[in-house]
């Protein structure tokens, strides 16, 4: 953690040399232990941790005396209950380990739980200190070659940015890890950022929490990004002549916060933005505005959360977080009307003239996603497994799954699926397979396409009843991979939309849906200008 000498200081009964060699007597004396704080110049700014495992040596109890006297906090740690220390800390932790295997010996169980207490204690301490951002120790400089390895491997996760990039910024920050984060972060001059983080105690955390755009750096530009549980791609735009001109795409893995989580959700978004700076041309810097469209952000506290890490990162002066059902909308020419979007999972959104809108579908692999690639998958596999327990019969797809996943037979699927070979999205890919045996009329490909087909119309008609919208002439955008890319598959589901007396009128393919953050990116412009 970078501590500075003195900052956390060991204290033993009979000195260091007790370490290797037995000072007998030495922790009988309560005034020993006493004597040897006051030699550090113990304060009220000071906190002892009273170690005593049979919770009544008389070297600790003194010692612990003495930092009550000068006002520092004690704390005493034993492993039994009701100890002698207690009535001489301020806090007593006992973690009760029972007997030891040896009898008498604290050795073992006892000194095992006490080095878990203490790791937690100043674990805790260094992060209330300021030396860690997230999960991260970002509170070192980089002296020798372990450690430039390691602050340029921050940089990069952090910031999104290549090799070469973070071994500048930090050679502008002096290897200065904290200090690049900041600037990488917020665009300030390296004196500048060391200034606000010894303001915050050197926190990162708050210092970018704190920053805020007041002048975007590239005030004509804007961000909009779509991430989905695959991949998640970013374009930089420039606002001219009433429309909006893109200048850069960058893409990166997965953003679904529900799927990889916030950390790995964020970086991603993060590598998106900084590779379509890059193929712009352009130095990364604050826009005017972004327009982020995350699958797994269609709840308010979501988009709240997305929100909050984007304007802390100082990624544009103004943030709108949507759901990525939210972009293909954007691009109707009237801006309302249903998007459907089914990729490795699916959702539909519905949007009213007068700006009402409504979500249906979308409850994630185990609840929902009707009519995904992961769905059609799953039921294909399903299918295989069935045959195999000789519960249904063998088909043509079994064999194209199992080919395709290149198994011998059915039995290893349990290990492809299960031990992480074949995650969500790599089976999400085979539902071209059973959408093609589906085409050639294979024995129960027919039935899986139909019914997951049935389910996402039921998602439509849902939105579209519950907003009044137009049965026909109603506009729809289709995006996600599964309806660009198999036009069998669209035809099925207007197929299914007709039988349930719904009959689509502008039809929009939405092959860029990260296309609709940047419209939705500039409308969030425009109307911060007007105000």
């Amino acid at each position: 953690f970078n501590s500075p000498p003195g900052q956390v200081v060991g204290v033993i009964a009979g000195g260091y040399q007790a370490l290797t060699t037995a000072v007998e007597g030495a922790e009988d004396h309560p005034e020993f232990g006493e004597n040897d704080l006051r030699q550090l110049g113990l304060s009220a700014k000071d906190v002892l941790v009273g170690i005593a495992t049979s919770g009544r040596t008389p070297y600790v109890i003194g010692a612990l005396g003495c930092a009550r006297s000068v006002g520092a906090f004690a704390i005493g740690l034993a492993c039994v209950p009701d100890s002698d220390l207690a009535p001489h800390a301020d806090l007593m932790i006992a973690p009760l380990v029972g007997p030891e295997v040896v009898t008498g010996s604290t050795r073992l169980k006892a000194g095992t739980a006490t080095k878990l207490v203490l790791n937690m204690l100043t674990t805790g301490a260094m992060v209330r200190l300021g030396k860690t951002y997230g999960n991260l120790m970002v509170d070192l400089r980089a002296t020798n070659v372990k450690l430039k390895a390691r602050t340029n491997r921050i940089v990069r996760l952090i910031l999104g940015t290549g090799r070469d990039d973070a071994d500048a910024l930090l050679a502008r920050c002096d290897g200065e890890l904290k200090t690049a984060l900041v600037v990488g972060r917020t665009g300030l001059a390296p004196d500048e950022a060391r200034r606000r983080l010894a303001a915050a105690g050197g926190r990162v955390g708050e210092v970018l929490t704190n920053h805020r755009v007041a002048v975007p750096s590239l005030p004509q530009h804007v961000l909009g990004v779509d991430g989905g549980g695959t991949h998640t791609v970013a374009l930089l735009g420039l606002v001219e002549n009433g429309g909006v001109r893109s200048l850069g795409r960058g893409e990166a893995g997965p953003s679904n916060m529900k799927a990889v989580g916030a950390p790995a959700a964020f970086a991603a978004i993060d590598r998106a933005v900084s590779a379509a700076f890059a193929q712009a041309g352009l130095s990364r810097a604050p826009v005017a505005a972004a327009c982020l469209g995350l699958a797994g952000a269609g709840r308010a506290e979501d988009q709240a959360t997305v929100t909050a890490w984007a304007t802390r990162t100082g990624l544009a002066a103004e943030v709108e977080t949507v759901a990525d059902t939210a972009l293909p909308i954007a691009l109707l020419p009237d801006g309302w009307g249903v998007a459907v979007v089914a990729g490795t999972g699916s959702c539909v959104w519905a949007r009213s003239a007068d700006g009402r809108t409504i979500r249906a579908g979308g409850w994630g692999p185990l609840l929902g996603d009707e009519g995904s690639a992961y769905a059609l998958a799953l039921a294909g596999l399903r299918t295989v497994v069935r045959a195999a327990d000789g519960r249904g019969p063998r088909s043509d797809l079994a064999d194209r799954l199992l080919g395709r996943m290149k198994l011998g037979e059915a039995s290893q699927l349990v290990s492809a699926v299960y031990g992480g070979m074949w995650d969500r999205a790599r089976l999400a890919t085979l539902a071209v397979d059973v959408i093609r045996a589906a085409d050639e009329r294979g024995a129960g490909a027919e039935d899986i396409v139909s019914n997951q087909v049935t389910g996402l119309a039921e998602c439509i008609q849902a939105g579209v009843t519950e907003l009044g919208l137009p049965r026909v002439g109603v506009p729809i955008a289709l995006a996600g991979g599964l309806l660009v890319q198999s036009p069998t598959y669209r035809d099925r589901l207007v197929s299914s939309l007709a039988r349930m007396g719904i009959q689509p009128g502008h039809v929009l393919m939405v092959p860029e849906p990260a296309e609709g953050a940047l419209r939705l990116a500039a409308d969030r412009l425009a109307r911060a200008n007007r105000v």
